[in-house]
């Protein structure tokens, strides 16, 4: 293993190139397009066994990666409005049981325009199908890229691997290099269970009847359920290889019977960890956890990790429009619904378009939080 000091973007693209695609569509976009124009330099290198191909837009990009339907095993990236342009194509690649892989590097959504990070690109994407990570370092962002490609290889799903824009992806942080045997090993060549060739005919994405749909569109619902073991299967594997402890589904630090716990994604989880230590100098024991997975929603790890009576703070990077905080209490509150715990959940988006979030931020909101509950 090998030590290096670069970007989450370049560990991205370093976890791709080992990954061995066959096929990689590409459209620049802040702040992904460094992942875009290093694989590039790889294929031109030859590097990179595939064929890399440049598009007009992110729409295109999305169509082209369907080369997965031949059995290719593919790439590409995109961040916020360039995701926002795919959406139509996603369900498509769901649809056909198609398993792209795509980094998507989080920023805001326009109007107004802004270059800096929340969560909206990711959550606007949660009914389309796809499988979705989100990676709170350089570390994981590196580790999810293989992650991504066993799971949805094995399950014939797309999946999204996300990380914050800018703070992620531009800053400079150490990660660490896997050998490429251990990577073969964890993620030997893809075997498609089908796909199509010009000799053998076919159809892809056909026109259906309602029993027909109904029944394909109620199986691919009931198969994104069934990735939560083979996600949990799959990390202690690569864990294993390569003799590196891996963040499970969701992530704790901190005592497991807190009276508080903060649930957050992506790289403010870093600092959530902070204001959990912070109130627990303070006097109220707290824990601090981390979603890796956000779709699907890890429903009963949750559950399992709180304890009876706890309170449950979901801080959101995002907003659901028509509730109260983010897409995260949302999905907290219905996890726990039932539990029979007596779990009370409350929350707040913060973060929105990359505003800071230092731990006296955070800090200041959670107690506001607390506050009202009392």
């Amino acid at each position: 293993m090998t030590k290096i000091l670069d970007t989450g973007n370049t560990a991205c693209a370093l976890a791709v190139k080992a990954a061995g695609p066959d096929f990689i569509a590409a459209y620049p976009i802040t702040p992904q397009t460094t992942i875009s124009e290093k694989l590039a330099d790889y294929a031109a290198k030859g590097e990179i066994r595939g064929k890399y191909l440049a598009v007009e837009s992110e729409h295109s990009v999305m169509a082209a990666v369907a080369a997965a339907a031949t059995g290719a095993r593919t790439f590409t990236a995109t961040s916020s409005q360039g995701l926002l342009y795919m959406h139509e194509i996603l369900h498509y690649a769901a649809g056909g049981r198609l398993p792209v892989v795509m980094a998507n590097v989080n920023r805001a959504v326009a109007a107004p325009w802004c270059l800096y990070v929340d969560h909206q690109d990711a959550v606007a994407q949660r009914d389309t199908g796809w499988l979705q990570f989100h990676c709170a370092s350089h570390q994981e962002i590196y580790d999810t890229i293989f992650l991504a490609y066993k799971v949805a290889e094995k399950l014939e799903i797309p999946t999204i691997v996300n990380y914050d824009g800018f703070l992620l992806s531009h800053s400079m942080l150490p990660f660490e290099t896997v050998e490429q045997d251990l990577i073969d090993r964890f993620l030997p060549p893809r075997q498609p269970v089908w796909r199509l060739h010009p000799q053998w005919g076919g159809t892809f994405g056909n026109v259906s009847g309602a029993d027909e749909y109904a029944a394909y569109r109620h199986k691919l619902a009931a198969d994104i359920l069934t990735a939560l073991p083979l996600i949990e299967a799959e990390i202690k594997e690569y864990a294993a290889l390569t003799g590196r402890p891996q963040p499970g589904l969701i992530q704790a630090s901190g005592p497991a019977d807190a009276e508080v716990f903060i649930l957050s994604m992506g790289s403010m989880a870093a600092e959530t960890e902070l204001a959990a230590a912070e109130l627990s100098r303070q006097g109220i024991s707290a824990s601090a956890l981390k979603l890796r997975v956000y779709r699907p929603f890890p429903a009963a790890a949750l559950a399992e990790l709180l304890p009876a009576g706890c309170r449950l703070l979901a801080l959101d990077r995002n907003l659901a429009y028509g509730h109260n905080g983010g897409a995260l209490l949302m999905e907290a509150k219905a996890a726990l619904y039932g539990s029979g715990k007596n779990i009370a959940v409350s929350g707040a988006a913060v973060g929105i378009g990359g505003q800071d979030l230092p731990v006296s931020a955070l800090l200041e909101t959670i107690h506001g939080l607390l506050e009202v509950a009392r």
